[in-house]
């Protein structure tokens, strides 16, 4: 394959390939990667492709899903949490009533940006975790699994064990 062919792929697949993606990840850093790589295999497996079983656009948007699919394997949360948990506000009234609030404000500030975000959002606005996601453009897996980083690292930093 030619890089003139290259190219005429690219251009021609290139913002639909995109827009798939960017409309399934969410965020715009991980889908210019995944439109990379999508485009990487095309060209890596060009010589695989067979136009008397699917037309070249059917099989780039099949490498493409496939490619999506992959990276949330790779990125899905090792375990889901149970939504019947003890409540979050209950753990951490215990969490401020054990501390000053000084004592709060320098853990928090321990924590990395998004960390603290979440917690903000939580404690201070009482967002629930679904709309913290949404706002966040994370899913709602992540920002749990955050969220429940977050307080375990909260709770070292002000040395409380449960």
């Amino acid at each position: 394959m030619t890089l003139q062919d290259q190219e005429k792929i690219y251009t021609a697949y290139n913002g639909k390939v995109f827009g798939y993606i960017m409309n399934r990840v969410q965020r715009r850093a991980d889908a210019e990667d995944l439109c990379a790589d999508v485009f990487e295999k095309v060209y890596r497996k060009i010589g695989e492709f067979d136009r008397s079983r699917a037309s070249l656009s059917t099989w780039i948007f099949t490498i493409t899903r496939n490619t999506v699919i992959d990276y949330f394997r790779r990125n899905k949360p090792t375990a889901e949490l149970d939504e019947n948990l003890a409540d979050d506000f209950v753990v951490d009234d215990n969490l401020i009533r054990s501390e000053t609030l000084d004592e709060l404000a320098d853990a928090l500030s321990t924590l990395p940006q998004v960390l603290r975000d979440i917690i903000v959002l939580r404690y201070y606005d009482r967002k629930p975790l679904t709309e913290i996601a949404d706002l966040m453009h994370l899913s709602y897996g992540a920002v749990k699994l955050r969220h429940q980083n977050a307080l375990l690292l909260l709770r070292q930093a002000m040395n409380i064990t449960v």
